[in-house]
């Protein structure tokens, strides 16, 4: 058994990463190093900051735990998401997630063992007054 608490100072950097724009912390939940295929990243999008476009080879689901935010896949366009909402991603769909300009959102990021493809930056939000 492993216990992690989301009630953490232990945020790292991500501001600069290949996947994130704007500024991004993270925190580790569950990483490689506690279980074989499942892994746990509790996500802090400051307003602005967000994914760029990028896909995955396992599904990926995102529990929205704070804030107001933005989900975004190339086939189904944007939706905004606020605390409580749970998004997933199909196998290989390409999307981006992250903050508003205005508000901020941060999520816990459930993924499994595999690899993600880092694609083009968003360049613009499509949502009206977010």
């Amino acid at each position: 058994m492993h216990v992690a608490s989301t009630k953490t100072d232990a945020w790292q950097d991500r501001t600069g990463s290949a996947i994130f724009t704007g500024q991004v912390h993270a925190h580790g939940l569950i990483d490689d190093k506690m279980t074989e295929e499942m892994r746990m990243l509790l996500v802090k999008f400051s307003p602005g900051g967000r994914t760029t476009w990028h896909r995955h080879t396992f599904e990926q689901g995102l529990v929205i735990v704070e804030g107001k935010g933005i989900v975004a896949s190339e086939s189904q366009g944007e939706r905004v998401v606020e605390a409580g909402d749970v998004v997933v991603f199909a196998k290989g769909e390409k999307h981006w997630h992250g903050a508003t300009n205005t508000t901020g959102m941060t999520h816990i990021a459930v993924n499994l063992a595999g690899t993600s493809e880092v694609l083009e930056p968003v360049e613009n939000i499509e949502t009206p007054g977010v």
